[in-house]
């Protein structure tokens, strides 16, 4: 195996960094909806944004512009001022996080790209990991304006929509990043590689999944295991009408599915891993696998109990954390199991 030269490897320290930045405001941001301080700042401004309420008026007029909003309104009525400094100072740790990333990905970009060490093949890669970021930021404003209408909470939809596409974001640099590494890695394993073509996949859409949970506030209902509510078939599952909307707004029928693709994940990876130990694989490849089978049994430990203690902040925040590492195992071993160099 071909090592990765020295610029290379500066290149996806530099994009693992931001990796790890992507993987904590995905958590803050799980954090931020739990506290319910998702929609303490009513304005989006990139720029001046940056500098918060400096003193007693500016925080006066922070606050009487949130007594606006359905959620004041309609939930935290009669709210103390430093009550809202709590949930403010939340958010504005999430939009302050969004705006370093921005920061720790453009400047180093700029360096590399002055000094000429990013080959020219990698600079529309890079130029997209961007373009993707911007975007990233102003579909986090198009979900926190669903919440300053009418009703006090985010869309589902929106809300999922920038939890996808941050994991796409995050999987998108960290790919990138492992090919700048590992330029030559991979394997002839071609069952196995469609195998975890699936299982990513299947990760995937559990975390799109788990979105429409914390949109719908579904996590909050049927809190027994492995029944929902003594039954195995929920009451009110695809009620709805039309049909397509029980997906992603009924309670039960979201919640239900969750777990079925939970219940899915738990057959398939151990599936592969079996696959995996028939196979001639590197020693990182099979100690990925073993991660891979490892994390599994976390993730699914902390989703039952976050059920069963009706979404703990702690436990739900881990959750969160635990379907991203899971996709990290799920993206590694995809990657190692390519059919020829490449990214």
């Amino acid at each position: 195996m071909d090592t990765a030269t020295n610029d290379n490897r500066q290149i996806a320290t530099w994009l693992l960094v931001c990796c790890i930045l992507i993987f904590a405001i995905v958590v803050l941001g799980g954090v931020t909806r739990l506290t319910q301080s998702g929609l303490s700042i009513v304005e989006w401004d990139p720029i001046m944004g940056i500098i918060p309420p400096l003193n007693s008026q500016q925080w006066e007029e922070a606050f009487n512009k949130y007594k606006q909003t359905p959620e004041y309104r309609k939930v935290n009525l009669g709210m103390s001022l430093e009550a809202f400094k709590s949930i403010f100072w939340m958010e504005y740790a999430h939009r302050l996080l969004g705006r370093l990333i921005g920061f720790v990905f453009l400047v180093p970009f700029v360096y590399f790209l002055i000094r000429k060490k990013i080959e020219k093949t990698l600079i529309p890669k890079l130029v997209a990991m961007f373009v993707l970021g911007g975007l990233q930021g102003l579909l986090g404003w198009f979900m926190v304006k669903s919440g300053l209408v009418d009703y006090p909470r985010v869309s589902p939809y929106r809300l999922t929509a920038h939890l996808g596409l941050a994991v796409i974001i995050y999987a998108y640099i960290f790919w990138v990043a492992l090919g700048l590494l590992y330029p030559n890695e991979g394997s002839a394993a071609q069952g196995l590689r469609r195998f975890g073509v699936a299982v990513t996949g299947l990760i995937f859409l559990m975390i799109l999944s788990g979105g429409f949970v914390a949109g719908t506030r579904a996590g909050f209902a049927f809190n027994t295991f492995p029944l929902m509510n003594d039954r195995w078939i929920p009451e009110g599952l695809y009620a709805m009408q039309p049909l397509w909307a029980n997906l992603f707004e009924n309670i039960a029928t979201v919640q239900f599915n969750h777990r079925l693709i939970a219940y899915l994940l738990v057959l398939v990876i151990p599936a592969y891993w079996l696959l995996a130990k028939r196979a001639s694989l590197p020693f990182r490849t099979r100690a990925a696998f073993h991660g891979l089978l490892a994390m599994l049994a976390i993730q699914v430990t902390l989703g039952v109990t976050t059920l069963l203690y009706i979404v703990p902040i702690p436990l739900a925040v881990a959750h969160q954390a635990g379907a991203l590492l899971l996709l990290s195992f799920a993206l590694y071993l995809n990657f190692a199991l390519r059919r020829r160099p490449g990214f």
